[in-house]
């Protein structure tokens, strides 16, 4: 069976927007708030602006190249196998920790109503609370192996009902009380200054809030009209996105007793069990709205698991045809779906869940995902030199400035993650290579090209020393802020140089372009592959 195009405008823009409102968007605004003051509303335009650089890049690559699991293939194209392996991999094993994330988170909550499924605040699941979470993993897996429209139709609704209950809470709350002068109280509108809205931006959550919208690239290969559909499905996504979390900012910052400023923004917290927005509704007297955003922490998380597995199975099909993994585990069920991929992350999943802690799946999650941003920025400016020619739907303007800020802006939220999460990323990769030498080593010697995959040596060198030095995450704080990241973007702009100049020979691109014409001839029953120009 054949790959299915068969997701449209709606569903890719919602398979996007559903990875991005996971159950982050009810804790988010505090946390913003404490670090930027009232400008934390210039935090949420500035994060969209920076996601929307990566989202553009990939919007043209993707185009262009609608494959399955795009994150882990398109590299492959610019710059080689190797490049496309790490990549690729370091995508999919972040990509493995998405789900147990998610439905733990759900499960949580669930307890309220359940309260058998967790131990509690700071401990684990229970025994029953592993086997619902087995089981919530399976019915995933299944609703995703018949068939990417069922897939669709399921995630539409459920992301339907995760923007209806923040609209809703915006709404109530800004009814129920809003305060104009909160929004100038305590220093003013930006009582931390610049340096405050930088903050919320790298350690506030908020450019972390908008990564979902790399599970839209993952399942480009089974879109329809694709050159039209990702472009728009991604600029709708993260412009969706802002305006929930910009809205419900704004609606915090208005809801928040005067009287809880008095010791400043920094001094504002919640002890409620769902946080800020729990407490705010409870302390306007919306009882109802507690309820419902106690359904909306159940169904956001279950929501994003499910977008999690299915864009996963694209990415191990994708580390498959790399040649990480065996060649089954891109085999198509009768559905045109990736079933042996969808079954090893399912295996994958549940051993992550039950064999690490939670904080540590979700800093293994971090570690893992953020690198694969940066192939984005790097691969649309190389393919604009080797291959000029070729149709592009939607071109990403002023490329190879925009492409520069974009790996810039990928960069620094790696580095902003802080050395616990930056080390975990390394050991990542060092067992990523020691499976693909084994592979290698078993089946044979292939092309790697080598030279395209160089520049992530300084880069990754450059990333560690810094992440040592600077203070975030685990750093020693030799460097002080706002030079650490001055240095770490002078850094990335000068290894997006030496990245593009390592970019593949023209014969070597178009040999990958033949090879690639062949996949799709097997996946979908005609190369659907552009041409090379």
């Amino acid at each position: 069976m054949a790959m299915q195009r068969e997701i449209g405008l709606v569903g890719l823009t919602f398979v996007a927007v559903g990875g991005v409102l996971g159950s982050g968007w009810l804790f988010a605004p505090l946390l913003a708030s404490q670090l930027a003051g009232p400008a934390a509303v210039l935090a949420w335009g500035i994060g969209a602006v920076a996601m929307l650089l990566l989202a553009l890049a990939f919007a043209e690559i993707t185009a262009l190249f609608p494959v399955a699991g795009g994150i882990a293939r398109i590299p492959q194209f610019s710059h080689g196998r190797l490049l496309a392996m790490v990549l690729g991999w370091s995508a999919w094993a972040g990509y493995c920790t998405t789900a147990p994330i998610e439905v733990e988170a759900a499960l949580r909550y669930a307890s309220a109503y359940l309260p058998g499924l967790h131990q509690g605040e700071g401990d684990g699941l229970t025994v029953l609370g592993y086997a619902a979470a087995a089981a919530l993993l399976l019915v995933f897996t299944l609703v995703n192996a018949f068939g990417v429209a069922w897939f669709a139709k399921i995630n539409t609704t459920l992301t339907w009902l995760k923007l209806v209950i923040p609209m809703i809470f915006l709404v109530a709350i800004v009814a129920a009380r809003f305060e104009p002068q909160n929004f100038v109280a305590h220093e003013g509108f930006a009582p931390y200054g610049m340096s405050g809205i930088f903050a919320a931006v790298a350690s506030g959550g908020v450019v972390f809030a908008f990564i979902g919208f790399r599970h839209a690239i993952d399942m480009a290969g089974e879109t329809r009209d694709p050159q039209r559909t990702i472009p728009l499905a991604l600029i709708l996504a993260v412009v969706i996105c802002l305006v929930v979390y910009g809205g419900i900012q704004i609606a915090f910052i208005g809801a928040l007793d005067p009287a809880q400023l008095e010791a400043g923004w920094a001094a504002v917290e919640s002890a409620h069990t769902l946080g800020p927005l729990g407490a705010l509704a409870t302390a306007v007297g919306l009882l109802w709205l507690v309820s419902l955003l106690n359904a909306a922490a159940v169904i956001s998380p279950i929501g994003g698991a499910l977008v999690a597995v299915g864009s996963n199975g694209r990415l191990a099909m994708a580390i498959a045809n790399n040649g990480v993994f065996p060649g089954i585990i891109a085999r198509l069920n009768a559905y045109g779906v990736p079933l042996w991929a969808l079954l090893l992350n399912y295996v994958v999943a549940l051993v992550l869940l039950v064999s690490i802690p939670f904080a540590e799946i979700v800093a293994l999650n971090g570690a893992a995902i953020v690198l694969s941003f940066v192939a984005g920025p790097v691969v649309v400016v190389s393919l604009r030199a080797l291959d000029p020619a070729a149709e592009r739907s939607f071109r990403l303007p002023a490329a190879p400035i925009l492409g520069a800020l974009g790996f810039a802006v990928a960069t620094l939220m790696i580095y902003w993650s802080g050395w616990d999460t930056i080390w975990r990323l390394l050991l990542l990769l060092v067992v990523g290579l020691a499976l693909f030498g084994l592979r290698l080593a078993i089946g044979g010697r292939e092309d790697l090209s080598p030279r395209g995959a160089l520049w992530l040596a300084p880069y990754l060198v450059g990333l560690t020393v810094m992440s040592l030095m600077g203070g975030y995450g685990g750093g020693y704080g030799i460097v002080p802020h706002p030079f650490d990241s001055v240095i770490v973007a002078v850094l990335s702009l000068a290894v997006f140089v030496m990245a593009v100049r390592d970019r593949l020979p023209r014969e070597d691109y178009e040999r990958f372009i033949a090879e690639e014409k062949v996949l799709e001839a097997e996946e979908y029953g005609t190369a659907e592959v552009p041409q090379a120009g």
